[in-house]
């Protein structure tokens, strides 16, 4: 479970910002759960203020811990994207901490990367509440903590190039400390992010193979209201014209090839069954609207999170899909009877609704809220809803579109100015400086 996250010069972020999922309302906390922190996140802004640099730095993070080993070449310093407004923090360290509970304990792990190498890396534990450092790094030089065996993470420390990550090596030890924080990384933490119809229509096809021996992914698309029935695959011979039509320009070439040499394909045809007036009138995946194939391409992850416990991360979690079936996903996370294991949603969205209510209860309670927004410098800032203290009962949706929340755009009347001329030089579309949030809260 992720407890918080911290990040500092990456992409637009300059200074550091924390994204703190500790609840602030016991009021607020779902019903029969002693989770430590919040089921759900949703950051919001406006377009380009930051939203999926936060993301991406996470993502970052994890690509690091998993794979800088097998990435890094010898002296080939480190990839990484700082602040490019700033002519100072090309030459400053990227850092990037997480705060996690795992197994009952809680772990706190971070590291700081320049162009060049690791600059800094710790890892600390907390049994029974008390902190015990793992390890702490400075350069090349590693400490290890009183609690480990100083000679065998003497060995790691040897093969560690200096633009790997410690951890990336020492999980493969047989210290228990390591492997936790590690496998959070590796398996329990999981991204979605917008793919292509091409990538989209595979994951559909694999969901709708799936719904036999998940019958609640069929539960979820009847809930959708989307008029479907039934769902499933079966196996047909394709013909090349067969095969075109259903990909069009996105027919593989190896297929094509594999066509021109044995003639017809052995091929999975996903179906999902229609009401009509004279029953169930099976329709192909092509077939059906985009927010469909969206939500066949995403439910299959949600449900699975949900089954396995983890933490999923989604960007733009309302594309193509209507704003009910994105807050039914959300509500799945809210509930100990949906979500057992106490998995986590953190997702990106423009779609103010979801600070709304849904038969009478709020999406997002107040402390699953978050804002990022920038300023004149460029530099994304984050905050939480919880800081300006809402009431329960406060319209949360009219308030953030009516600025009182910052995270908005604001356009002054030079746009308008701009749209409304005809030929010539129409100049630029400008915006005013954003009001500080302390200012109208």
């Amino acid at each position: 479970m992720l407890l918080s996250f911290r990040v500092a010069n990456h992409r637009s972020i300059r200074r550091e910002q924390q994204l703190n999922l500790h609840p602030v309302y016991d009021a607020d906390r779902p019903e029969d759960t002693q989770w430590q922190a919040v089921p759900v996140a949703g950051v919001f802004g406006a377009n380009a203020s930051g939203k999926s640099n936060v993301v991406s730095a996470l993502q970052y993070m994890a690509r690091m811990v998993v794979s800088s080993h097998r990435d890094a070449e010898p002296d080939g310093g480190v990839e990484r994207s700082p602040f490019l407004l700033d002519e100072e923090a090309a030459d400053e360290p990227s850092w990037f901490v997480v705060d996690l509970l795992l197994g009952g304990v809680r772990y706190t792990y971070g590291f700081g990367v320049d162009d060049h190498r690791v600059v800094e890396e710790w890892l600390d534990s907390y049994p029974q509440g008390r902190k015990r450092e793992v390890f702490s790094r400075e350069l090349d030089v590693v400490r290890p903590g009183a609690s480990q065996q100083s000679r065998e993470l003497a060995l790691v420390e040897s093969i560690t190039e200096p633009n790997v990550l410690f951890l990336s090596l020492a999980a493969r030890s047989k210290q228990p400390d390591f492997r936790p924080v590690y496998d959070w990384f590796a398996r329990s933490l999981q991204f979605r992010r917008s793919n292509g119809t091409r990538s989209v229509g595979m994951s559909a096809t694999r969901a709708l193979q799936e719904a036999e021996r998940h019958p609640e992914i069929m539960d979820l698309l009847r809930a959708a209201d989307l008029g479907i029935e039934e769902c499933g695959t079966e196996r047909v011979l394709m013909n090349e014209e067969e095969l075109r039509r259903r990909f069009g320009s996105r027919l593989p070439s190896s297929l094509l090839r594999e066509l021109e040499n044995g003639g017809p394909r052995e091929a999975i045809r996903p179906w999902l069954g229609h009401r009509g007036r004279d029953g169930i009138v099976q329709m192909e995946l092509h077939d059906e609207s985009s927010g469909t194939q969206a939500l066949l391409e995403q439910a299959p992850r949600f449900l699975s999170v949900l089954r396995q416990g983890g933490t999923f991360v989604v960007d733009e979690i309302d594309a193509s899909l209507h704003t009910l079936l994105t807050a039914r996903l959300i509500g799945l996370f809210q509930s100990a009877d949906t979500n057992p294991h106490g998995a986590q949603l953190i997702f990106t969205s423009h779609d103010a609704s979801l600070l709304g209510r849904k038969e009478g209860e709020d999406i997002l309670k107040r402390d699953q809220v978050w804002f990022v927004e920038k300023d004149r410098y460029g530099e994304t800032s984050a905050y939480s809803l919880a800081e300006f203290k809402p009431r329960r009962d406060e319209n949360r949706e009219r308030r953030y579109l009516g600025g009182s929340y910052g995270g908005v755009p604001f356009l002054d009347e030079g746009f308008a100015d701009a749209v409304r001329r005809r030929g010539g030089d129409a100049g630029q579309d400008t915006e005013t400086e954003r009001p500080s949030r302390q200012a109208t809260a």
